[in-house]
């Protein structure tokens, strides 16, 4: 979520925010409840969107893609990863586009929320970098990694680093992976860091796992710079097109779904971000 994914960064302030600021007026307060529609297919769908990259994908398909759809699209930018998923819950949007799915279901379970996911739209990479290696077969005992020293992007890098047969941890552990569920080290050493400092590290350690949004700010290319690199397939930190409980068959929802999940959207994403956003939907056509 630049979580976002940027959104991980956020979990703590969303939590403890959390109902209280969806009763408090901001400059992002999408207004009140009739401000969005209720199905009906000629008032617009209101979504709330965090600005890059969600709020500008949602633009191009407003631009671009939406009337020729039939599709009325209104978007509305937040700062912030509370008040999307509560103005979604109280109706004041229809749908929101800026988390994915284990921020969703922390959130759900501390507000009482039923906000559920419809269609996944991108991923912005976790990634291995390095200053002097190449490749991934060139890490060796003895070198040291860093990792984010955060639940979340923490075991979501033990988890890169898995599947890239670096170390093996524990059966079902999944992204709640911690240092301590590791099983085979293969003679690695690791250093736990805030994710946001992780690329100020590379020059002194031998590889890092940096989060998408980190590695661009450090003129990174997750295309083309990382030596492993998340997949979008699968990938729980695909972030989402969301809506409360109940209102996923809502033609308009559903129209704008298909939309996100076009091939022109795929094009446009790879186009417009150069591999530090990436589809998380098939091959264009």
């Amino acid at each position: 979520m630049r979580k976002n994914i940027k959104l991980t960064a956020g979990i703590a302030t969303a939590a403890a925010l959390a109902l209280g600021l969806s009763a408090c007026g901001t400059s992002s307060d999408p207004g009140s409840k009739d401000s969005a529609g209720s199905g009906d297919a000629s008032k617009a769908l209101v979504v709330a969107a965090s600005p890059t990259p969600h709020a500008d994908i949602l633009n191009y398909v407003k631009d671009n893609l939406a009337e020729k759809a039939g599709l009325k699209l209104e978007v509305k930018e937040f700062t912030d990863y509370v008040l999307p998923n509560t103005a979604t819950q109280s109706g004041q949007v229809d749908a929101n586009f800026f988390q994915h799915k284990p921020y969703l279901d922390d959130f759900n379970q501390k507000n009482k929320t039923t906000i559920v996911p419809v269609v996944n739209v991108h991923l912005e990479p976790l990634g291995l970098y390095s200053k002097n290696i190449k490749s991934v077969k060139d890490i060796k005992a003895g070198q040291t990694i860093a990792v984010p020293n955060d639940t979340t992007n923490g075991g979501r890098a033990l988890q890169l680093l898995a599947e890239n047969g670096l170390i093996t941890i524990k059966p079902g552990v999944g992204t709640n992976a911690k240092l301590s569920d590791i099983t085979d080290k293969k003679g690695l050493e690791f250093k736990e860091l805030e994710a946001a400092t992780v690329p100020r590290a590379l020059n002194d350690v031998d590889a890092a796992v940096i989060n998408g949004n980190y590695a661009i700010e450090a003129k990174l290319s997750p295309a083309k710079d990382a030596i492993a690199l998340e997949k979008a397939d699968g990938n729980p930190y695909a972030n989402f097109l969301a809506v409360k409980e109940g209102n996923e068959k809502d033609a308009r929802v559903q129209k704008l779904a298909e939309l996100l999940n076009s091939p022109e959207v795929k094009k446009y994403i790879e186009d417009t971000y150069k591999g530090s956003v990436i589809p998380a939907f098939g091959a264009a056509k």
